[in-house]
């Protein structure tokens, strides 16, 4: 990041410490406290309904990914008992541990939902996947409470939230060194889920933050593996377990943000105290900037290009044997993230832009089933990705980090150069998914998970009205066999 951007960031010295106190922390606490679900615009509501039907669906799929079996043999072998379900299986486990499985399922195969940026010097790649760490707490504490719809709805909107104006207020450097927000952030949205859920007051709350923030982790070096939906597990369970330790009497430091050896300063050197004091609620992440719903299972940073490739395609009816090479051109924050330019298994494939144009060129769609193993491999997709050269554009670059702006120029063998821009993808608050949309895709991912399709239309209908549910218990029965 520049100088430039760099001198935009409050960072902590211990008199600024002083005089801020536990300041920032208590307003999030107050936030979350005096939050009730009358408090949510309707907008919110509506939004918060697709990505909570969006992630469910991600569970589904996420069972039966590789990472799903080895998590579920994991919690077998622990003789576990409890409340609580594994989505997609018949197991049911204490809440934390439905939470860490259903985290690293919603985020399985990078198919789940993005937050997007405020400030132009805040790559997208910084913030978050809100739902996955956020959803698995909220939904595994309101089946074991029995709570309602209402109270979900709540306890996840408040969670994604803190989450969000977090990640927004954190110095880019945390990002851009090594962090992956969704772990580092996403505790405090489990931990907010379930300290609202157990009604916690000023202290508790305090302390379930602290506590939270005190098991951050997760390294971006871990993208393309099966580590990186494990920080989304982790972060979950991370959040019911500081929550069920400060309802204990843990204690815990009460400032845990803003303290020059609390989590903005260790974690990210400094913070923007005006991206979150304030902030909360004020407006509604949900609202502005928005979050994206994905429409392909790979980095959020792929998916303008995809759609603009897949417009070029289908409006040119372009074959594969006509393509003679492909320019795809980012900013340069961009080629940090998507890392594995020729992929050897499907979850470096999430992250190879070469793979996501090559796919569309030779199968006009890029879904769970392109996404696998044996399709990567495969010699005609390897000799297409070949033709794909992915790096900087000066135009791309010049846009801004807050946007994913990617170029692509088409070199076909007739000579023609058809080329396509786009800032963001479909699924974005710019071009985004209705909810029918949305079912389309979670239809996609339980027929994945072979589920029963009488459950799978239950579950869509019974999220569409999910503020009407008066037992959470209702929806989780539909997410087990």
């Amino acid at each position: 990041m520049s100088g430039t951007a760099d001198t935009a960031i409050k960072h902590f010295t211990p008199d600024i410490a002083s005089k801020h106190g536990e300041h920032l922390t208590r307003e999030v606490a107050h936030f979350i406290i005096e939050t009730g679900y009358d408090g949510l615009p309707a907008e919110v509501i509506d939004l918060a309904r697709k990505s909570i039907l969006d992630g469910l669906g991600l569970a589904l799929s996420g069972s039966v990914a590789e990472s799903g079996r080895i998590i579920q043999s994991y919690l077998d072998a622990q003789n576990l008992s409890g409340s609580a379900t594994v989505i997609g299986t018949a197991q049911r486990v204490p809440e934390r541990f439905a939470a860490f499985a259903n985290g690293i399922g919603v985020h399985a195969d990078d198919y789940d939902d993005t937050q997007l940026a405020v400030a132009k010097d805040r790559v997208y790649g910084l913030l978050t996947h809100p739902t996955a760490p956020c959803l698995p707490a909220a939904l595994a504490l309101t089946e074991s409470m029995g709570a309602s719809g209402r109270e979900l709805l709540l306890a996840y909107n408040l969670g994604l939230e803190v989450e969000t104006k977090i990640a927004e207020a954190i110095s880019p450097r945390h990002y851009q060194h090594g962090f992956h927000a969704t772990a580092t952030c996403g505790v405090f949205a489990s931990a907010t889920a379930a300290a609202k859920l157990y009604g916690f007051g000023l202290e508790p709350t305090l302390r379930a933050l602290s506590i939270a923030a005190s098991q951050a982790a997760g390294l971006r070096e871990n993208f393309g593996t099966m580590t990186k939906p494990l920080h989304a597990g982790r972060a979950a369970e991370a959040g019911v377990i500081a929550a069920d330790l400060a309802k204990a009497g843990w204690t815990a430091a009460l400032g845990i943000l803003e303290s020059p050896r609390g989590f903005f300063q260790a974690h990210g050197g400094g913070f923007d105290l005006e991206a979150i004091s304030g902030r909360l609620g004020n407006p509604w992440t949900f609202l502005m900037p928005g979050v994206s719903i994905k429409p392909n299972p790979s980095g959020s940073l792929t998916h303008p290009g995809m759609t603009t490739m897949l417009e070029i395609i289908l409006a040119n009816d372009i074959k594969p044997e006509d393509v003679e090479k492909v320019d795809v051109g980012t900013n340069h924050n961009m080629p940090n993230a998507l890392i594995h330019h020729r992929p050897t298994n499907e979850l470096q494939a999430k992250f190879s832009m070469e793979f996501c144009m090559a796919i569309l060129l030779l199968e006009r769609r890029g879904g769970l089933p392109e996404f696998t193993d044996e399709v990567v491999n495969r010699p005609d997709v390897k000799a297409m990705i070949e033709r794909v050269n992915f790096g900087v554009h000066p135009e791309a670059e010049a846009a801004g980090y807050d946007k994913m702006t990617t170029i692509i120029d088409i070199h076909l063998k007739d000579g023609r150069v058809i080329s396509g821009r786009a800032d963001f993808g479909k699924g974005s608050p710019a071009n985004p998914m209705s909810y029918d949309e949305v079912a389309d895709k979670f239809r996609g991912c339980a027929e994945f998970a072979r589920w029963p399709q009488a459950k799978t239309e239950d579950i869509v209908e019974t999220v569409r009205s999910l503020e009407n549910l008066r037992s959470v218990r209702e929806l989780t029965a539909l997410l087990a066999p």
